[in-house]
């Protein structure tokens, strides 16, 4: 190899190292990588490494801005609440892991074989992380698997993954073969899902880390007292505590529910709800924000809706009552608390214990925290005022415009159809979808600008740039002609090693690239054995899909890296097993079904 292919070897040894050792974040260590090959491109002046606009070309790439827009489609989903009704029919409320993960891993597997992985993961990213609170089952065991899942799925279809289009369309220019059909790739990728995705049910307890929040959030001090109204006609109607999903939310227990004047305590899980019950909870903020999330519910006071601006502008705020507070000793109602600070309570604490009786009823004093909705001005109104001794912003609190929700599943679905027909591409769908979700008010511009998750799309494009430089100096070519002459005169150990370079080069440099690399050395060998082309063809599809002993050969790997909490090796120690079952099913069925 010449010098430049072993300086690149030697930076991508370094990254993956200090990924391992957790020595800085995946995009510190990235764009140093980056770094230094520009660099001994510039001083040496040599072509064979990296240029600035190579280096940096991998953040004009399709898929990095798809996932960008995609980001803005899913936030317009979240904020309607339309998300809940795709998702809570197929997750259900599981108590158990293994429950919890095969609602997620079949139907996730099953939508990513005909629409793009990318989508399919953005879609669960929120939901998953709102299970994982909802049921205290460690995200860690939840993230990790469900982009997996999206990967064994694009195994199983030719539209599955855009590489396994390229790889399609590089066998037709070649002659090589007539092309491949829509479920060719299901004869080894079904199998190979199967195995897979019973491997994570079964290995995901004892394999991935159990990441849970260090403070538990029963132990908050801060216990408010909430009330919210059934909506009559709304869908919580006729549902009851447990179906309702009103039973299981983290650190909230249903107290009591006011039906035509009578008190029900200490209320079972299968009383069937009324239009106009008032329910009356005892809490943490997190889930009483949940709570007035949740469709078909009300604030149980009628001051929310005599406040001035729309209530898609507003938020959540907690406001610590002074002892200068002129309403301290008088009760909200009477203190008229809206008309005097634009604001209405919708929750109240006081020392942790339960206070009864309404919320207007509540005589207010001096330390007591009111949840409030409000406009965010509030808080630059009182911030320096003596009402109230602290003032904080309740993050992503905003109420959710429910009303819309039928047109964000419109807008989803049109994105769907158009590129999945092909009538439009992914990132072009992705981004109509998205000016759509904006123009509709499904979410705000400020929204959409907080929904972009940024350091995944900086990792994204730094890998694509480190993974140039590996292509650009001869090290992908040389590492993957060596491997394959190693083998030569046997077609089952060329054919192993076919998955085990483009394996290799998938965890490093991406899967397309990884696909391109390899199809001329693939193709060279099956000619120079003689033996039918359509094994390595197949073998060389699943294995530029089957990234899962790295973060960085595949978005969706990249995605979930910092939701999970995960570190480097967490990905070799679980993914490397599913690489080797991948590897073992492909290479025994692929000439099994395509014959030498």
């Amino acid at each position: 190899m010449t010098w430049e292919a072993w300086l690149t070897v030697a930076v991508v040894a370094g990254i993956l190292y200090g990924l391992i050792r957790n020595v800085a974040s995946p995009a510190a260590l990235l764009f140093g990588g980056l770094a230094v090959l520009m660099t001994a491109a510039s001083v040496t002046g040599t072509d064979s490494l990296i240029t600035p606009q190579q280096a940096f070309a991998g953040f004009s790439n399709t898929g990095l801005i798809t996932v960008g827009f995609l980001f803005v489609v899913v936030a317009g989903m979240v904020h309607t609440g339309a998300l809940p009704l795709i998702t809570e029919p197929l997750l259900g409320r599981p108590r158990r892991l293994i429950t919890a993960q095969t609602r997620m891993l079949f139907p996730v597997a099953g939508l990513s074989a005909f629409l793009n992985n990318t989508p399919v993961v953005a879609m669960f990213l929120p939901v998953v992380d709102d299970l994982a609170k909802r049921t205290q089952l460690p995200a860690s065991r939840l993230f990790m698997p469900l982009s997996y899942a999206s990967i064994f799925g694009g195994m199983c279809t030719l539209i599955g993954t855009s590489t396994n289009l390229v790889i399609d369309g590089m066998v037709q220019s070649a002659g090589a073969a007539p092309g491949i059909a829509m479920f060719d790739l299901a004869w080894v990728g079904l199998p190979a899902a199967i195995l897979g995705l019973t491997y994570i049910l079964l290995a995901s307890s004892w394999l991935l880390p159990d990441h849970r929040p260090t403070l538990n959030i029963d132990q908050d001090p801060r216990r408010y007292t909430a009330e919210v109204i059934v909506e009559p006609g709304g869908p919580m109607v006729g549902r009851s505590i447990e179906q309702a999903g009103l039973r299981h939310l983290p650190g909230l227990f249903l107290a009591e529910i006011e039906r035509d004047g009578q008190v029900l305590p200490a209320v079972a899980p299968s009383e069937r709800l009324q239009g106009g019950d008032r329910l009356v909870f005892a809490g943490v903020v997190e889930s009483v924000v949940d709570l007035h999330r949740m469709r078909g519910l009300q604030p149980a006071t009628d001051q929310v809706h005599k406040l001035q601006g729309r209530r898609d502008q507003r938020c959540l705020v907690e406001a610590v009552v002074s002892n200068e507070c002129p309403l301290v000793g008088r009760s909200i109602r009477e203190g008229r608390f809206r008309s005097e600070y634009n604001a209405a309570v919708v929750a109240v604490a006081r020392g942790g214990r339960r206070l009864t009786g309404k919320i207007g009823d509540i005589v207010l004093q001096a330390g007591d925290t009111l949840l409030l909705e409000t406009h965010p001005s509030f808080l630059d109104r009182q911030r320096n005022a003596r009402d109230f001794f602290l003032v904080s912003r309740v993050e992503n609190s905003t109420p959710r415009r429910h009303e819309r929700a039928g047109i964000a599943l419109a807008i989803l679905a049109a994105m769907v159809a158009a590129a999945t027909s092909g009538v439009l591409s992914m990132l072009n769908a992705a981004l109509l979808a998205a000016g759509a979700m904006v123009a509709t008010g499904c979410a705000t511009s400020n929204e959409a600008r907080r929904s972009i998750d940024w350091s995944v799309l900086l990792v994204i494009g730094a890998a694509l740039g480190v993974g140039q430089a590996m292509a650009n100096s001869g090290a992908a070519s040389t590492l993957a002609h060596g491997m394959v002459t190693l083998a030569d005169g046997h077609p089952w150990l060329v054919l192993l090693a076919v998955f085990a370079v483009t394996s290799l080069f998938t965890e490093l440099i991406t899967n397309n690239a990884a696909a391109v690399l390899v199809f001329p050395v693939a193709l060279s060998a099956s000619d120079s054995l003689g033996v039918n082309p359509m094994p390595f063809i197949i073998t060389l599809m699943i294995a530029a899909s089957a990234s899962f002993s790295s973060p960085l050969g595949y978005q969706t790997n990249l995605m979930v890296y910092g939701p999970g909490g995960y570190r480097f090796v967490d990905y070799l120690r679980f993914g490397l097993p599913l690489n080797f079952l991948t590897m073992a099913v492909t290479v025994t069925l692929a000439p099994l079904v395509w014959p030498f």
